[in-house]
Formats: C-alpha cells, sequence, structure tokens
C-alpha cells in the first residue's frame, strides 16, 4: 500500500467549496478522503461525487445502524455509488452486519465494479471506560471491543474501526487480512482536542493498523499539504 492511501483525511466540513479545496490541496499526496455525517448531510451524495471527480477515493462514514433490512439496503447503494469503504456500527447485530455485508458484494459483482470494504465500528475513540459504564455496558473498553470485532470478523466484514490503543491487542485475534482502521491520531505537534484514546500516527502504525484516519491536524493546518507531508515523513521513519 502506498503511503498516501495508509492516512484517510477526513473531510469535517459542511460546504462543498470547503470539501473541494481541501481536496485540491491534499490530492497530490491523499488519496483517499472521509465523508462523514456532517459533510453528507450538508452536502449529500454531491460531497462523495466530488471526491471521485477529483481521482480519490471515498471513506464514508455513516455508521449505518437500523434494523438489518434498512442497513442492507443502505449497503447496496453505497456500492451502487462506488464507495471505497463504509462504516456501520457492529453493535446492530450479527444479522445486521452480514446481510450488510453480502449485499455490498453482490452489488458490486453486479455492477462489475470493485467491492467496498464494509468496516464495522466498536467503541468511538471518545469513549472510555467511565463513559462505556454510562451506558450501561459493565466491561472495560479493551474487553468490548474485543468482542465486537470476533462478532465483525464472523459476520464476513472486511475489517474494523478502533483506537490505536486496541490494535495490538486486535491483532491477536483477527486474520491477517482483517483490516483495522484507526482514527484518533494525532501527531505529537497536535492537541487532543476531544479525542481519549490517541495515538501518533507511527506509533499507530506500529501496532499493526492499516489506515489512520486524520482531520483537524491537517485540515485546521495554515498549509494542509505540508501538513500531510510532515506526518507521511513521520510514518516512513
Amino acid at each position: 500500500m502506498a503511503r498516501g492511501e495508509k492516512i484517510i483525511v477526513a473531510l469535517d466540513v459542511s460546504r462543498l467549496e470547503e470539501a473541494e479545496k481541501l481536496v485540491d490541496k491534499l490530492r497530490p499526496v491523499i488519496k483517499i478522503f472521509k465523508i462523514g455525517s456532517e459533510l453528507f448531510t450538508s452536502c449529500g451524495i454531491e460531497a462523495v461525487d466530488l471526491v471521485r471527480r477529483k481521482g480519490c477515493k471515498v471513506f464514508l462514514d455513516l455508521k449505518y445502524h437500523d434494523i438489518p433490512y434498512i442497513v442492507m439496503k443502505a449497503s447496496k447503494a453505497a456500492a451502487n455509488q462506488g464507495i471505497h469503504m463504509f462504516t456501520m456500527h457492529t453493535l446492530g447485530g450479527a444479522s445486521m452486519l452480514k446481510r450488510a455485508a453480502d449485499a455490498a458484494r453482490e452489488e458490486a459483482a453486479r455492477l462489475s465494479n470493485e467491492p467496498p470494504l464494509v468496516l464495522g465500528v466498536t467503541v468511538l475513540t471518545s469513549h472510555n471506560d467511565k463513559d462505556m459504564q454510562s451506558v450501561g455496558i459493565s466491561g472495560s473498553v479493551d474487553d468490548e471491543v474485543a468482542r465486537l470485532v470476533k462478532l465483525a470478523e464472523k459476520a464476513g466484514l472486511n475489517g474494523i474501526v478502533a483506537s490505536a490503543q486496541e490494535v495490538s491487542r486486535i491483532r491477536k485475534i483477527v486474520k491477517k487480512e482483517f483490516l483495522i482502521v484507526t482514527p484518533g491520531i494525532r501527531p505529537s505537534w497536535a492537541q487532543k482536542a476531544d479525542q481519549k484514546r490517541v495515538a501518533t500516527p507511527k506509533e499507530a502504525l506500529e501496532m499493526g493498523a492499516d489506515y489512520l484516519v486524520i482531520g483537524r491536524p491537517i485540515t485546521a493546518q495554515d498549509d494542509p499539504k505540508a501538513a500531510a507531508e510532515k506526518i507521511l515523513q513521520e510514518i516512513s521513519g
């Protein structure tokens, strides 16, 4: 995998014009962009079309979580739109996960497209043990992540989204080809903001992450491309 594909830049903006400026500045070095709830709610499929039109890949991070039929239909639609990877909450359960993954691959095959990478969200990086207890989950974050990872792999997902702090443990319980996408990445020179379980880019990759999702440490800088290049140099040692 090329260095530029290890980093996924989060387009956490609300206007298409803002997203386009970031993509134009970064596409010489970054090849995958995350479209999340803010941009998709504001601009819809136009945001997806924008990124693809610029020759880049889309990570659609809408974290589907609904009854199996609804998530299956959404996953099919994602495959139809040429999405490179997308997310759903593993807490949706085995039936939801399996039906969605199967539908995405079947739709891609029907269109003779490359199938999207289907990823399960385990525990958000803004949560710690105390947050888990507040919603009735008595175990630790580590234990809950391990349980959900096994569920995702058994259901046929391509990988999961998890904090770098869980990556080493996850690598011990999944197959080698199972992907780990890691948000909450903060270079040593960046602020943590609202993230609680963080790691530097190099630390996360050394632990076994395949992709790093990075937002503000790149997009909030005066020169986003220079910030991205600085991170790429950091992970190259």
